[in-house]
């Protein structure tokens, strides 16, 4: 009896040693055949990284253009400043009449050139008022009627952008007008 128990526990170890092995081999195998097969399955082939590489180029530049779309929007919206209060008296050429105009002017001036505009403006404020007020007495009494508003307008636009250092006003117009005879 002692002699099986002796060969029981000689042929134990070694099976148990094989076994032992056998499992260890057997896991180190599942794991590389997983790796090798989430390697292959989940890892993306070179051809889908370019296809995502260019889709997220084509994105940023589409996110960069409109933002650049935006803030040209921005800077060409344009703003309003009042140029003055003018009260005119004259005597057209041709008449003894005496008509005295009140009106009141405005500017629009881009987003992007208001502060120029501004420091300008107050620079030269007494020569653009002196200046509109020029082409208001300046102006025949069929211009200054309320249908040929449009001419007098563009030559204060005009006269104005040449006292400025850069063309910074688009247009000009009137919030309000009145041509009394006197």
């Amino acid at each position: 009896m002692a002699d099986e128990d002796q060969q029981a526990e000689a042929s134990s170890p070694a099976t148990s040693g094989l076994g032992g092995r056998g499992m260890i081999i057997a896991f180190v195998s599942v794991v590389v055949l997983m790796e090798t097969a989430m390697f292959f399955f989940f890892i993306p082939s070179a051809e889908e990284v370019s296809a995502l590489a260019e889709e997220r180029l084509v994105e940023s530049i589409q996110q960069e253009e409109n933002i650049a779309e935006k803030k040209i929007k921005e800077e060409n919206l344009k703003k309003e400043f009042i140029l003055g209060k003018f009260g005119e008296t004259f005597s057209p050429q041709d008449t003894e009449l005496t008509y005295r105009v009140e009106i009141e002017v405005y500017g629009l001036v881009k987003n992007k050139d208001a502060e120029l505009f501004e420091a300008e403006f107050e620079k030269k404020e007494g020569r653009l008022r002196e200046t509109i007020r020029k082409k208001i007495r300046n102006s025949d009494l069929e211009e200054l009627s309320k249908n040929n508003l449009g001419l007098l307008e563009r030559r204060i636009l005009t006269e104005c952008n040449h006292q400025l250092s850069d063309h910074l006003l688009t247009a000009v117009g009137f919030i309000s007008y009145q041509l009394i005879e006197q």
